[in-house]
């Protein structure tokens, strides 16, 4: 048995980070944060090998790639976005992503916004635009 699967999906998520020395640690552990401060009630999973927040269904997914970290919104198309941050998956049915890049700022307040619209939406039973 893998000593990963005595992991809670949170410590998982904890490892993670550590283990993303450069700067994509440091970016993930923000948005982290961000997610939780927009949303106390959210839930940290670990599905399909990565972060996945969620609340009355899946929300948002995280993922560290060699030369970004992609925050992944599963009903992103439903959303507004009048601040343009999603800039990924832009041609997605249903999901839409923001692509964070080495020496990116995270527009914090826009991103807790979506975030906080992406859970009202899940909790409504919506699925607008889909």
């Amino acid at each position: 048995m893998d000593k990963q699967d005595n992991l809670t999906p949170s410590q998982r998520i904890t490892k993670q980070i550590a283990e993303l020395t450069d700067w994509r640690g440091p970016i993930l552990a923000r948005l982290r944060e961000l997610i939780h401060e927009a949303a106390p009630d959210i839930t940290e999973e670990w599905k399909w090998d990565t972060p996945v927040w969620s609340q009355k269904g899946n929300v948002v997914a995280a993922g560290a790639f060699k030369d970004h970290v992609k925050l992944n919104f599963f009903k992103g198309a439903s959303l507004d976005d009048p601040q343009g941050l999603f800039n990924a998956g832009l041609d997605a049915k249903a999901m839409r992503a923001i692509d964070f890049r080495d020496g990116d700022k995270i527009q914090e307040a826009d991103l807790k916004d979506l975030v906080r619209a992406a859970v009202a939406l899940n909790l409504s039973g919506g699925k607008k635009g889909l």
